[in-house]
């Protein structure tokens, strides 16, 4: 039976244990290196830092390296062991990192790291800290062989480790309660706010897709490589577009503009979430733009649809922020890798557009937004699902498959706003509605959608 992973600091095979399936771990052999005294810096000692810290743990270096199953999904996975100097990375380390990714490329395996590591070894000075460069090289050419990485934060997980494995991964989870940031305890500033270093703290910054409790690791990693494994196709073979969900509601469109818009902002009408657990039958999401910001009214994240794993991105009616574009455009450049088709759900009233937003730098973001749509090579359907305000919403549709429901609309500006550049008084609104022609049956006229989707029998 399983260890469970309620204790604090498991060893790198007790966390190994809780995760596989039983009985499928292969440790992959150590590669060749010959010692030196004291290690490359002859530090006075060092040796017999070494050999105690074996001693205490029962492992020759900082790293268990080896192939298993989790959730019957094959990966290669690098356990780190803190009671090991600290799951400090050194050059010995850097050798089983770069074994253990090129394993994975050899036998095109996803790459799973269990972190927990203070950094860099002192002990080797700069030719420790040069190991970032070469798991940063190995990481990149997984990248590029279109592999998956995730990265589990455990306790704590500092330094070069955090800067690498971990921030670099595509999926990054983390143990609640794990100390997670580039500067350890005893480096950073006094004054400094302890909660940003922490995992709910790096996950409210972006930085973190999920905060994962103990007992429910095991499940979460095993249903992401069942998204991501099976699906890597490299070169962006994605086969076709996934069809767009059906509608939850309205059977049939709007008699004129106003109505149109009147339906997609009824605070009643079905919103991306409804439309999401309806579609897939399982998903999970990933979280924050990777530079400091998250936006709850963006959802991404990947799920299965009839055994096919798809991507998603849906905004869910609210005004978009900067980060949630950036979040939308690297869950589609991360599924343009992986050779995963998209799905984007389509709702604001548009970008959010006060002086926050000017700062967080909207404009380019939204910028990406189009262009990570317009560069992919695998299929996006989009669906409009209620509000296409202006660039706001267009940045998340694909070009020649974008499809509407009856209660939605898309306009070059709200009706209100349209007025009032024109100098025509509010009350004029809704004859400038029907002017736009933003109903979802003059969008299909346009040539701006391809059809209307109707409920579900």
């Amino acid at each position: 039976m399983k260890r469970a992973l309620a204790a604090e600091r498991l060893t790198a095979r007790e966390t190994l244990d809780a995760l596989t399936d039983p009985g499928s771990f292969t440790e992959l052999p150590a590669p060749a290196r010959t010692s030196r005294p004291d290690g490359p810096l002859g530090w006075a000692g060092y040796d017999a830092s070494r050999a105690r810290a074996a001693g205490r743990t029962g492992e020759d270096e900082s790293v268990v390296c080896g192939t298993a199953r989790v959730g019957g999904r094959e990966a290669v996975l690098v356990s780190f062991e803190f009671g090991f100097l600290g799951g400090s990375l050194g050059e010995r380390t850097g050798d089983r990192l770069e074994a253990a990714y090129a394993h994975a490329r050899e036998h095109r395996l996803p790459l799973v790291s269990l972190i927990a590591t203070g950094g860099s070894r002192m002990q080797e000075g700069m030719l420790a800290l040069t190991q970032l460069q070469r798991v940063a090289r190995q990481s990149v050419l997984t990248r590029a062989a279109g592999l998956p990485q995730i990265a589990v934060l455990r306790d704590p997980t500092t330094g070069g480790g955090w800067a690498t494995l971990g921030a670099g991964a595509d999926v990054v989870l983390a143990l609640p309660g794990a100390q997670v940031g580039f500067a350890g305890s005893r480096v950073r500033p006094a004054d400094a706010d302890p909660a940003a270093y922490t995992a709910d703290g790096q996950y409210a910054a972006g930085h973190v897709d999920a905060v994962v409790p103990r007992a429910e690791l095991p499940g979460v990693l095993g249903g992401w490589l069942r998204l991501l494994a099976g699906a890597a196709v490299p070169g962006g073979a994605a086969g076709g577009p996934v069809e767009p969900p059906a509608a939850l509601a309205a059977a049939e469109p709007a008699a004129t503009g106003w109505e149109a818009v009147l339906r997609a902002r009824d605070p009643r009408r079905p919103r991306a979430e409804a439309y999401l657990d309806a579609y897939f039958d399982l998903r999970l999401p990933l979280s924050g733009d990777r530079a400091g910001g998250t936006d709850p009214g963006m959802l991404c994240g990947f799920g299965l649809r009839g055994g096919r794993t798809v991507a998603y991105a849906a905004q869910c009616g609210t005004a978009t922020l900067a980060a949630g574009y950036r979040t939308a455009a690297r869950v589609i450049r991360l599924a343009d890798r992986l050779g995963i088709p998209v799905l984007t759900l389509v709702d604001t009233p548009g970008a959010a557009n006060d002086a926050a937003a000017e700062r967080a730098g909207a404009g380019a973001a939204i910028a990406d937004t189009f262009a990570a749509v317009a560069g992919a090579r695998v299929p996006v359907t989009t669906l409009l699902i209620g509000e296409g305000g202006s660039g706001g919403a267009l940045a998340l549709a694909a070009p020649g498959n974008t499809w509407v429901t009856p209660d939605s609309y898309f306009s070059v500006i709200a009706p209100e706003l349209a007025a009032a550049i024109l100098k025509r008084p509010q009350e004029e609104a809704p004859a400038t509605a029907d002017q736009l022609r933003l109903r979802p049956q003059d969008l299909v006229d346009l040539g701006v959608a391809r059809g209307i989707v109707t409920p579900a029998d």
